[in-house]
């Protein structure tokens, strides 16, 4: 199973991202997020709405900042990632949009992030990545550009960021497309409290 580990410079958390396709047990894994089961405090994201790694690090990166300075709008930093990936500040509509759907969901990308303060037993890379092989019944692929562009939905992403803009219509070049649909949606992100 695939289990990228990332440690955002400015944070003292070790943060795990594993992406899935394919993903066959949705409801199963929304209902124990729904239950709250503390075995999965992880925050699963719908993989159709993320452009990038770079899309999904930023929320990561938000999220963090809210945890570390008591500022959390949600009950804890997986909620607040899904959070921070809107351009609003509606809670409802955040888990709606980018939180897994049953029935709708096919590929999702699952984070777990670990501060430092957190008590013993510590969660490892190994666990984690035992943890969500055991209960994921999906295909583990790499956290990498290509892979989540292979999930990404243009009609989602466009229609939840409002990226109906001509500057971004006239660009032919599909790198270049690309490229500048991540620039508006984490600055979208970024100016949601603004």
């Amino acid at each position: 199973m695939q289990l990228e580990t990332v440690r955002i410079q400015l944070t003292e958390a070790d943060t795990h991202i594993a992406l899935f396709r394919d993903v066959a047990n949705v409801g199963a894994l929304y209902g124990r997020l729904i239950a709250k089961n503390p075995e999965f405090e992880y925050a699963f994201i719908d993989a159709s709405t993320i452009v990038s790694p770079l899309h999904l690090l930023s929320a990561i990166f938000r999220a963090y900042i809210c945890y570390a300075t008591g500022k959390l709008q949600t009950n804890n930093i997986h909620s607040e990632i899904v959070l921070s990936l809107s351009p609003n500040n509606n809670i409802n509509e955040s888990y709606r949009r980018w939180g897994p759907t049953p029935g709708k969901t096919k590929d999702m990308i699952v984070v777990k992030v670990v501060p430092d303060n957190v008590s013993e037993p510590r969660p490892t890379a190994d666990g984690i990545r035992a943890h969500l092989a055991q209960h994921i019944d999906g295909r583990s692929v790499p956290f990498s550009d290509e892979e989540i562009r292979k999930s990404t939905d243009r009609s989602k992403v466009t229609k939840y960021y409002k990226l109906k803009c001509p500057t971004l219509d006239n660009l032919k070049d599909p790198a270049q497309r690309e490229r500048e649909e991540e620039r508006l949606v984490i600055m979208g992100m970024a100016l949601r409290e603004l």
